[in-house]
């Protein structure tokens, strides 16, 4: 298996595709990893698709959208999960780790939240009526030029660019930033959470690690407004990404250690405590 980080560094939000259909082997292995049941750190299990418009009818093809943000895809990826706390946190937990399984085995994706026909997609993964379908992504190969949309988003969303660690982690307390150097052993962990793809590339997730217990607190700084975009919070998904990350890089590691929600966490101005990491070591 590659190693996480190898897989995270190489993987980016592909929005142009080569319309030739993916690999039989590649398909099954993939086939095999999507039909595995799945279950996330808080006890959510949702429940994943993959789509390929050439098992549909002409008629539901052409219902399904993606508003010219994707171009040839003939692959999607969607995930159902019934709402409960912490529900959206072990979707985008669960999904990335099937993103990332699709870019080792030399795929290319995109998340796709707020820019697909969501009810002809719902109608498409035979939704059960207590399920949300929060997200797709675009799965396949990709294409060896560009679309000009392809170009504009990822220069609209910033997508080769991350915020620098001060802005994200940080030591104790909210004023002190954490460096690269005093994370020690789990700097490598650290950084794959700052390349974590989100939502208009926002990078939610801010990070307080107590040097003492070894332990990481997970904190959401919400974009005013950006929950109301979409029928689901996209930013609680990106936090699941995230954790997804920093969780495969631990467990690559040989560090192990559990999420848990403490409910005697600090709180800290204009940031939403998530869940926290410690170490079982």
């Amino acid at each position: 298996m590659t190693h996480p980080s190898e897989t995270i560094r190489k993987r980016y939000s592909c929005r142009s595709y080569d319309p030739k259909p993916v690999e039989m082997p590649v398909l099954q292995r993939l086939m095999e990893a999507v039909s595995t049941p799945q279950v996330g750190p808080f006890g959510n299990r949702p429940r994943f698709h993959l789509m390929s418009m050439d098992n549909l009818s002409r008629e539901d093809w052409k219902d399904l959208g993606t508003y010219g943000v994707i171009k040839n895809a003939r692959l999607f990826l969607a995930g159902a999960i019934s709402p409960a706390p912490m529900a959206l946190e072990d979707y985008g937990f669960c999904k990335e780790k099937l993103i990332l399984k699709a870019t080792e085995l030399g795929l290319n994706t995109c998340w796709l939240g707020g820019t697909f026909a969501k009810s002809a997609f719902e109608r498409a993964a035979c939704l059960n009526p207590n399920e949300l379908l929060p997200t797709v992504a675009a799965v396949g190969y990709a294409a060896k030029q560009k679309s000009l949309t392809d170009r504009l988003m990822r220069g609209i969303a910033g997508s080769t660019s991350r915020l620098p660690w001060g802005k994200l982690f940080f030591s104790g307390n909210p004023q002190t930033a954490l460096s690269p150097e005093e994370a020690g052993p789990f700097q490598e962990a650290l950084e794959n959470v700052r390349r974590a793809p989100s939502a208009s590339n926002r990078q939610p997730w801010r990070i307080v690690y107590q040097k003492d217990s070894k332990t990481f607190l997970f904190y959401l700084s919400r974009t005013a407004g950006y929950r109301y975009l979409c029928s689901v919070s996209l930013q609680d998904i990106d936090m699941g990404i995230a954790m997804s990350h920093f969780d495969l890089t631990m467990s690559a590691l040989n560090l192990p250690g559990r999420w848990r929600i403490n409910a005697a966490a600090p709180p800290i101005r204009s940031w939403e405590y998530i869940a926290e990491w410690q170490p079982e070591f």
